[in-house]
């Protein structure tokens, strides 16, 4: 007999050996596209072979939405899930534990989204699309959850303020977007989360949860009548409404900036970088596989032979691109002693100056390709992973043919490509770097 546990094994298991056994002539699961008829896009992957469903639904509705109110984007997705149609949140909880079905929600600067997981089973899977659609289109938003969830995001906040790596993050974004709708937290802040009310979120939501601001992603043991029939349900208490309007661009920065914070801590947090670049970016893969390199790739890549290996300052170095609808950041990170402070920033530095200047060789190309690629088929092990990828698709409107095209464009990458891109992207004299640790011992240089 199936259970959610076995299920979600044995299904990783299967298509893991299903893609590595084509890798060969690779090809990634079929994927297929329409409309809701109010309007949500919908991206479905079929998956007969366990009795399973998987479904997300996103809207662009993260904090870039908050407007003056920051926090708002993440309270009102956080009440959905809290209590919807004549059900309590402790009643919504109970029929969903009660069949071992999973739900969950969350925000995040471009977008928040609402995910359900249920067996193929009548009874689990009929009470997944009633509570899932009532979810969606009729929350309570009752005054006794909104007070309690407004408190523990103020208690996060209070967490966050004990934390020097969150210290550090905040401080960064706020200062690489500026005046940006992405430098509105989706955690809010102590002045906005207090002032935040019912109507604020009622309003919040009828405007951005509407069916032309949905994607639809489904996965699992559904034919595409099923699956359409699914997705229509789900949304049918939902108006069609219209898109959230497009974000403006987010500017280059124009010089660069030190910020640096005394925090009571062992250890100073290193965090520098710019905006980097955007979902559909064409110049995506060659920075994506540029960075593999650069501080992508765990222990193996430039940044940790060059901060951890070579001088021992740090434990934890590393970088990444974070594209979103519009340019993301690009981060270079670290965790080092006090008083390596400045010794650590200047090795990062000047490994940003040199890759930015002389690219990767071809032996750490073929490195970082070859891990790519050969990790590819765990990315998408699972209907769980799967359903995540087609809601990253359909939100960003990324052509279908993604994850069948990946590996190829991967390959393709050369390094004249990567070293061309870094030097028209990245500027060491236009990035944000921020320092926290204890006192002088932190500053660099100091």
């Amino acid at each position: 007999m199936y259970t959610a546990d076995t299920v979600k094994y044995q299904g990783a298991g299967l298509l893991l050996a299903l893609l590595l056994l084509t890798q060969g002539a690779w090809a990634g699961p079929k994927i297929e596209s329409w409309e809701t008829s109010n309007g949500a896009r919908v991206l479905f992957v079929a998956a007969p072979d366990l009795p399973m469903v998987d479904i997300r639904v996103v809207f662009d509705a993260g904090s870039a939405r908050d407007g003056d109110a920051a926090g708002l984007s993440s309270l009102t997705n956080a009440l959905l899930t809290e209590g919807a149609g004549e059900w309590s949140a402790d009643q919504l909880a109970e029929r969903l534990e009660a069949l071992g079905v999973e739900m969950s929600s969350g925000a995040l600067r471009d977008m928040a989204w609402v995910s359900a997981r249920t067996l193929k089973e009548e009874k689990p899977y009929a009470t997944v699309v009633e509570t899932l659609t009532q979810v969606l289109g009729k929350p309570r938003f009752d005054k006794v959850d909104l007070e309690r969830n407004r408190k523990m995001m103020l208690l996060g906040l209070r967490k966050g303020e004990q934390n020097p790596s969150t210290v550090a993050r905040k401080a960064f974004l706020k200062s690489v977007f500026g005046s940006h709708p992405y430098a509105s937290d989706p955690d809010g802040t102590k002045v906005s989360l207090p002032a935040i009310t019912r109507g604020q979120v009622v309003a919040f939501h009828q405007r951005y949860y509407v069916a032309a601001n949905a994607t639809i992603a489904i996965v699992g043991d559904l034919n595409r009548a099923e699956a359409e029939k699914l997705a229509q349900q789900v949304v049918s208490a939902l108006p069609a409404g219209v898109p959230a309007p497009d974000l403006p661009l987010v500017e280059n920065l124009a010089r660069a900036e030190q910020i640096t914070k005394r925090f009571p801590s062992s250890q100073s947090h290193i965090m520098m970088g710019q905006p980097g670049m955007h979902r559909g970016d064409p110049d995506y893969f060659l920075l994506y596989v540029g960075n593999h390199i650069l501080g992508g790739s765990g222990l193996v890549s430039l940044l940790s032979e060059q901060v951890r290996e070579k001088r021992g300052l740090s434990y934890s170095v590393y970088s990444y691109f974070s594209p979103m609808r519009r340019n993301g950041p690009f981060i270079a990170a670290a965790q080092t002693q006090n008083a390596k402070a400045g010794e650590a920033l200047k090795v990062i530095r000047d490994t940003l100056r040199r890759y930015i200047e002389q690219g990767p060789s071809e032996k750490e190309l073929k490195a970082a390709r070859q891990n790519i690629t050969g990790g590819f088929p765990l990315r998408i092990s699972s209907n769980s992973k799967i359903v995540e990828y087609l809601a990253m698709i359909g939100f960003y409107d990324l052509p279908l043919d993604y994850l069948d095209t990946f590996v190829s464009r991967v390959n393709a990458v050369t390094r004249e490509q990567i070293r061309e891109a870094f030097q028209r992207r990245l500027h060491l004299d236009r990035m944000v770097t921020v320092v926290v640790g204890n006192g002088k011992a932190a500053q660099p240089g100091g």
